[in-house]
């Protein structure tokens, strides 16, 4: 018998299917510096110290960064996660309060919009906030009402992994106040929730319902029930988490409810339809006449968040799988045949295969991808990746994708670059063991490919201030689980449970199954210590070109020093730090790629474009994190004025 060959990746390690692991460590690498492929920190902006959305879309939309963001979440480390939390307090900071105007100019036109208690929003920066989707036919548009209940998801989820209670007090009454907003749309009569046109997630593909006068109206939009419920299911968590049993119990009798209402929106064939219409017309009936096409995302995401049972998300999947049309180019797309029900004409921006009638977003294929890994369709997700693969190896993470899916939305730009991209590489990662995060603990539900024998995950996942190293050897049942080299006995043989109160600070966590036994597992790769860094630092020569930019970064190989030495290594302020030296290390290891002939090169114009990002990244960096050491000169927070006085000794020599 042959002995399955073995796989050594920065990011995972393991053995049988090789081609696979390959993808997993690529995914995986996309989230830190790396010299070949673009990756996260590239998105980072020094305006307001979080992440964006891209070099040609300066701000932070919901439905923009979903798939990337739940994906991502359990295995973001700082200073990641103070980026993201800035990002989303755009939203939060400036939501709804049923007072406060909100100002939206489109051209010539100026929208004086009061944005309801609780409201989030399609898109927010400094001093911007955008209620309502800002393209389109935006005086007939509804507010953001799929838009905030994924916001509330997104954030309810964060603060599930985190388990920090400050941030759980801060953050729990604006998210009661999204779910009130959400409540005030049921229909008590049938417990579906109405939104009016362009409330949808994918906005502004939704025109609601058009009346016999040609205005258009509420309608029953079947997302918003599903993305409702999956929000929910975090915020009760959440409640409990802080001790509000009463709270909790309110929500679960509301997403009861929610639930019940699903089966008028429910198919026979077991997949959802798009919308329901006040007077009973169907949109999204798959070879129906009329509304005859099938809605991706209520589906896919209905999958993804366990909103649906197996025999349900089997049912649906098997829809899926049965349209060719929906995966023309391996991703999948939001829609198959073109939408008949727009408020405009399915031409220009609205044609078919171009925006969001049919183009493709890698924020949905992030979720469509956790459906695969919940059904065990590692074939699919294995095609996704390798076709972004195609495009990332182009420097070309556009997003949306035009011709159904296969060519990039700016070709004008010399590369392209947005977070959407990111949300496959992420849900490959997450949907290995899926990651239920509940008040009482974990839930690590294996998807391991069947074709890999051995898997070692060699970054930290994120519990808490717990971490914890995941292992799985062998194939099919779960027969038994380690946790530090000691037997685990809360598990069965398809998942495993890690209470929070029992589960160690450092916990490699190995499952095995079948008749496999346990192994020795690689040691970790990360988070690599600073002491690494700071050697690197000053080891590593620099051409005359790059001097100056060295002497930028020196301060912060200094300062992290220093926060070492006052055993401040945990913080947000040294992983910016170490960023920074990553980075540094990131461009001079490109450079020797470059020279050594193992890197291919793009065309000239987009040669220097890549070239110039990987020196950008490093500036922005540098100029966001002065900046933030500089505002700490008056904090009030004692760690933070500790750190302004360690920055000040830096800068003073």
């Amino acid at each position: 018998m042959r002995t399955p060959e073995r796989y050594e990746g920065q990011y995972f390690a393991g053995k049988g299917d090789v081609d696979y692991l390959h993808l997993l460590d690529i995914a995986r690498r996309l989230f830190d510096p790396d010299p070949e492929f673009q990756n996260l920190p590239m998105l980072y902006t020094p305006a307001w110290n979080g992440f964006v959305e891209g070099p040609t879309w300066n701000a932070w939309w919901v439905q923009n960064s979903y798939g990337t963001t739940y994906s991502a979440l359990p295995f973001l480390l700082e200073p990641y996660l103070t980026f993201l939390q800035n990002s989303q307090d755009l939203w939060f900071d400036q939501m709804g309060d049923g007072r406060t105007v909100r100002p939206f100019q489109m051209g010539e036109k100026r929208f004086d919009w009061v944005p309801p208690d609780g409201c989030l929003c399609d898109a927010a920066a400094p001093g911007w906030f955008v209620a309502k989707q800002g393209d389109g036919w935006v005086e007939i548009h509804d507010w953001g009402m799929e838009f905030t209940a994924a916001g509330l998801l997104m954030q309810a989820e964060l603060l599930l992994i985190s388990r920090d209670r400050e941030a759980i007090a801060r953050y729990l009454p604006k998210l009661e106040r999204c779910a009130e907003f959400i409540e005030s749309r049921r229909d008590p009569q049938n417990n579906l929730f109405l939104a009016g046109p362009a409330g949808n997630l994918l906005a502004p593909s939704y025109a609601g319902w058009k009346r016999s006068d040609g205005t258009y109206g509420m309608a029953y939009l079947a997302g918003l029930s599903i993305t409702t419920i999956a929000a929910l299911d975090r915020l009760i968590e959440l409640e409990k988490l802080a001790g509000n049993a009463r709270q909790a119990r309110l929500y679960a009798g509301r997403r009861e409810r929610a639930r019940k209402g699903l089966a008028l929106l429910t198919t026979e064939e077991g997949y959802f339809i798009k919308s329901l219409d006040p007077d009973g017309t169907k949109h999204g009936v798959y070879g129906a006449t009329k509304h005859g096409y099938f809605e991706s995302s209520p589906n896919h995401d209905a999958i993804c968040f366990r909103v649906v049972d197996d025999e349900q998300a089997q049912r649906i999947y098997a829809k899926i799988a049965s349209i060719p049309g929906l995966r023309p180019y391996d991703f999948i797309i939001p829609n198959y045949p073109s939408l008949d029900d727009m408020y405009t004409a399915p031409e220009g921006l609205w044609a078919f295969g171009t925006w969001v009638n049919g183009g493709h977003w890698s924020t949905c294929e992030a979720r469509m991808i956790m459906a695969y890994y919940r059904l065990g369709k590692h074939e699919d997700a294995r095609r996704s990746m390798k076709r972004l693969l195609e495009f990332a190896r182009r420097f070309r993470m556009d997003n949306p994708l035009v011709k159904f899916g296969s060519d990039v939305y700016q070709p004008g730009e010399p590369i392209n670059l947005t977070y959407d991209a990111f949300g496959p590489p992420a849900a490959m990662v997450r949907g290995l063991f899926e990651y239920l995060y509940r008040a009482d603990g974990l839930t690590l539900i294996p998807h391991v490919p069947t074709g890999i024998t051995e898997l070692h995950q060699r970054f930290p996942v994120r519990f808490g201030r717990k971490r914890l190293y995941l292992s799985v050897v062998g194939q099919g049942r779960i027969r038994a689980v380690q946790v530090n080299g000691r037997d685990w006995h809360w598990h069965d043989e398809t998942s495993v449970f890690l209470p929070h109160e029992h589960t160690p600070e450092v916990a490699t966590v190995q499952i095995v199954r079948g008749d496999a036994k346990a192994v020795r597992v690689p040691r970790f790769t990360v988070p690599v210590p600073a002491k690494t860094f700071l050697s690197e630092f000053t080891r590593v020569p620099v051409p005359d070109s790059l001097k100056s930019l060295k002497e930028q970064t020196a301060p912060f190989a200094r300062l992290l020093q220093r926060l070492e030495q006052a055993k401040m290594s945990d913080t947000y302020e040294a992983a910016h730090a170490r960023l920074i030296l990553a980075q540094w290390l990131t461009v001079l290891k490109r450079m020797e790629l470059q020279r050594t002939g193992n890197l291919p090169r793009l065309p000239e114009r987009s040669q220097e474009a890549a070239d110039k990002s990987y020196l950008d990244t490093l500036t922005r960096l540098c100029d966001g994190f002065r900046k933030v050491l500089d505002g700490y000169a008056n904090a009030e927070s004692a760690r933070k004025r500790q750190v302004y006085e360690l920055w000040q000794a830096v800068k003073q020599g």
